[in-house]
């Protein structure tokens, strides 16, 4: 099995954590990073754009003019699409842009972005990630120190860790169960509690 290193906050290794092979030290493939990666943006557009048709527009209720002997080409709507105001062809309408994606592949993806990470040396294991008070400034000093102020922190409920980060432009927080892709890619460093090794091993282990 592989081999982490674990800090406290003042970024001292207080010891090390072993890890399973097949999620933090599998082969990357990186033509999942961009399947899972569109996915996951595909299904964040929010899919409003719309226009109107021609029966859906004001307007046009008579006959412009008359068929024939105007020497101009004959009309039945004001609303139809040739017309200023008229109706749209063929324009957007409101709809969803989800679509499913195998779960072997996103799972795939994980286990791909942990290895990388970890190869890199990007994942930090800390010991205790509890705040006694949610204190932006001392969140900014740590994670400046841990990771150059660009991690992803995954951890279970902590409010205050939450809160401290929030206002930290480059330092996300997220809770373990909406671990995703994009956001691991996102930032430069992922920073994990060894609890959230194990939750992050039972789920993606295969």
């Amino acid at each position: 099995m592989a081999t982490l290193p674990v800090y406290n906050l003042k970024q001292e290794e207080v010891g090390s954590i072993e890890v399973a092979d097949d999620v933090f030290a599998a082969e990357v493939n990186r033509h999942l990073f961009y399947e899972v990666v569109k996915w996951q943006l595909a299904k964040r557009r929010a899919g409003t754009a719309s226009t109107k048709g021609r029966s859906e527009v004001n307007g046009g209720g008579a006959k412009p003019y008359r068929q024939k002997g105007t020497g101009r080409a004959r009309q039945g709507s004001r609303r139809a699409p040739n017309h200023v105001g008229g109706g749209v062809v063929h324009g957007p309408r409101p709809r969803s842009y989800d679509y499913p994606l195998n779960k072997k592949v996103r799972k795939g993806a994980l286990r791909s972005a942990l290895s990388l990470r970890a190869s890199e040396k990007k994942i930090l294991i800390i010991d205790d990630l509890n705040f006694e008070v949610p204190k932006t400034k001392v969140a900014a000093g740590v994670f400046d120190a841990l990771a150059k102020g660009n991690a992803l922190v995954v951890d279970g409920a902590n409010d205050n860790l939450q809160l401290a980060v929030r206002n930290l432009p480059k330092v996300k927080y997220l809770n373990v169960d909406g671990f995703n892709l994009y956001d691991v890619l996102k930032h430069d460093y992922l920073v994990l509690t060894e609890p959230m090794v194990r939750r992050l091993e039972g789920a993606l282990s295969k």
